[in-house]
């Protein structure tokens, strides 16, 4: 048995799947403990895992909840910078904070999100070994792949390649904040500085939740780089699920059903919710939308006709009986709806929902509506001509295969097994 501690944001698109890899590691007998702010346990009260706070001055209840609100209400570059000023908080409270607590919990073996590189340094001054999770889109650079969080497409072309180096440069400034904080306390504990971004990932095992199919191509991974398919419960419930009226299935009609949501995050944006409702306006469909906010009441977003709108929903038992969803690009529901073979339709907002978006372009399993282009009669076409040109269902079919050919969280759970058993042994 082996004592696991996880590290992640405390977002639900990231302590879902690493809340169900750290579910199958429990059934196989392991201990695992999952450290985040207060805010979180809440969230993963009924995941089973142990639950170890830290950060509390940093980060005291309800302070990460205000900082996701005020994240929802915004888009583009403007997300972008404002995830990374998190994102450098966050590191400079796990260098400070973490150490001891995973001492104190008695932990052998770290499993780290891949955006929250800082515990990959805590591992290293601990001499603990770590697996690397991509739960996000994977930020591993190379200049034939685009960066993740831009919408373009790949080209396997001298000019593409040049554009890609640019960006990638863009990427690195953008983060170079974060990069710092790791860097001056690599320096401060004495651990070999990183020579590239890279080097801030497990040399043993990195876990990425896409299937290869759904990647662009790439040439320069790591021999250890795997990718599992999306980590979900086959009991088809999410671990993070929260307090809140039973989800009416009763007044589901047997009308295909479109589900439509902006995650838990971007959640804010009800002028995307209004041109949704008003471009399904007389489909021969029943629109289901979710707000993604538990806290938030349904009724206070008025919306044209008459769609089912709730404050959080059971997201992979409706993506089960949807025809079509309608999604910002978040890689979980993205993943989630291609494991259940039914199209999309996407409207990324920031972060690396355009990268997400561009890469269900390329398999043709889905369309894209730009933020800046989104209007209600573009996003009705385009909702139309997902429903009923079959090559959409398809090829989300493909991608549906090749998801259940990657292994899942059983062969997730089996490398970080593995590959944690011969560190130990060394």
């Amino acid at each position: 048995m082996t004592h696991f501690g996880i590290f992640c944001p405390g977002a639900t698109g990231h302590l879902n799947p690493m809340c169900v890899l750290g579910r199958e590691l429990l059934r196989r007998g392991h201990k695992v403990t999952l450290f985040g702010v207060p805010d979180v346990q809440a969230k993963v009260a009924q995941s089973g895992l142990a639950f170890w706070a830290i950060g509390s001055a940093e980060f005291p209840l309800g302070s990460l909840d205000a900082l996701f609100a005020q994240l929802g209400k915004m888009s583009g570059i403007a997300g972008t910078k404002f995830s990374v000023e998190f994102f450098k908080k966050e590191a400079e409270m796990l260098l400070q904070s973490a150490p001891l607590a995973i001492q104190q919990a008695g932990v052998e073996a770290l499993i780290v999100d891949q955006v929250t590189s800082a515990a990959g340094t805590v591992a290293d001054w601990l001499k603990l070994p770590f697996v690397t999770v991509c739960n996000a889109l994977l930020t591993n650079q190379e200049p034939g792949v685009p960066p993740y969080f831009t919408p373009w497409q790949y080209h396997n072309a001298g000019w593409a390649k040049l554009r890609n180096r640019v960006g990638n440069a863009l990427g690195r400034r953008l983060t170079q904040p974060v990069w710092q904080v790791i860097v001056q306390q690599r320096q401060q504990w004495q651990l070999p500085p990183h020579q590239s971004r890279g080097q801030a990932q497990s040399r043993l095992a990195q876990i990425c939740q896409l299937p290869a199919i759904f990647d662009f191509p790439r040439e320069r991974l790591p021999d250890w780089f795997h990718y599992t398919g999306p980590l979900q419960d086959p009991s088809g419930l999410e671990p993070v699920r929260f307090k809140q009226p039973a989800f009416p299935f009763e007044q589901l009609t047997e009308q295909p059903l479109i589900y439509a949501s902006l995650g838990t995050l971007q959640n804010r944006k009800d002028k995307i919710f209004h041109c949704i409702a008003e471009a399904c306006r007389d489909l021969e469909a029943q629109l289901v939308i979710s707000l993604g906010n538990s806290s938030r009441d349904a009724s206070e977003i008025s919306l044209p006709g008459s769609p089912l709108v709730v404050s959080y929903a059971p997201q992979q038992q409706l993506i089960q009986r949807s025809h079509l969803v309608i999604t910002h690009a978040g890689l979980n529901t993205v993943l989630e709806t291609l494991s259940a073979g039914v199209p999309l339709v996407a409207i990324p907002i920031t972060n690396e929902q355009p990268g997400v978006a561009a890469r269900l372009d390329r398999t043709g399993a889905g369309t894209v509506v730009k933020l800046s282009q989104i209007s209600v009669a573009k996003l009705r076409a385009t909702i139309l001509q997902t429903l009923t040109e079959p090559t959409y269902r398809q090829n989300a079919a493909k991608v549906q295969a090749a998801i259940q050919a990657s292994g899942g969280v059983q062969r997730a759970a089996n490398i970080v097994e593995e590959s944690i058993a011969s560190a130990l042994s060394c």
